[in-house]
């Protein structure tokens, strides 16, 4: 077994400690649990070569995320932006342990600590894929959710943001993915008005 398989599997465990359940299938699955495999599935669809820091990155980026809830933090978008700081610099504790245990080195702790925080996007071509990922993630697998919770408007511009911060080889892959009409309709919709 080789230590990505090793750091992979104890993200896992991790996240198998979710208490929230998300339908897969006919069974339920540890919400960041599914997440991550979602995540990482995409990754490999994505881009086959991805390097073991990108892997990992990818597997951690929403590492026991249940334990910081949003609405612990002020609504808002300042009360937002703190909390996501907060969730960065929670995910790359709990990463730089796990790997720490398998035998990686600070150089490849650091550069997955600056994949989770997304320094980078547009000019790091590692940090965009990433960006490019988990935005394929949302719109296959959490657009239709968030579309049912959400007015039109809103969602049409979460859509154009999640649109400007992919890269073009991002955004044709999105134009591929399996979306239900429905959200289909959206997406065609927030890219032309």
């Amino acid at each position: 077994m080789t230590r990505l398989t090793r750091i992979i599997e104890a993200i896992d465990r991790l996240n198998s400690e979710d208490p929230n359940q998300e339908p897969d299938g006919s069974e339920s699955c540890p919400r960041e649990l599914l997440y991550s495999r979602r995540m990482s599935r995409q990754l490999l669809e994505f881009a086959a070569d991805a390097s073991e820091e990108l892997q990992i990155a990818t597997r951690a980026q929403h590492i026991q995320r249940w334990k910081m809830p949003r609405d612990t933090y002020p609504a808002g978008r300042i009360g937002y932006l703190q909390w996501r700081t907060d969730l960065g610099k929670m995910h790359a504790k709990i990463t730089r342990e796990l790997m720490a245990e398998q035998g990686f080195s600070d150089e490849a702790f650091e550069r997955v600590r600056l994949l989770l925080t997304k320094r980078g996007i547009k000019s790091d071509p590692e940090v965009q894929t990433l960006e490019d990922v988990i935005c394929l993630v949302f719109l296959q697998y959490y657009l239709a959710d968030f579309s049912r919770k959400h007015d039109e408007d809103k969602v049409l511009d979460i859509i154009r943001k999640t649109w400007h911060k992919m890269s073009d080889a991002g955004q044709q892959a999105a134009l591929s993915l399996p979306l239900p009409p429905e959200c289909r309709r959206l997406v065609g919709l927030a890219l032309t008005v």
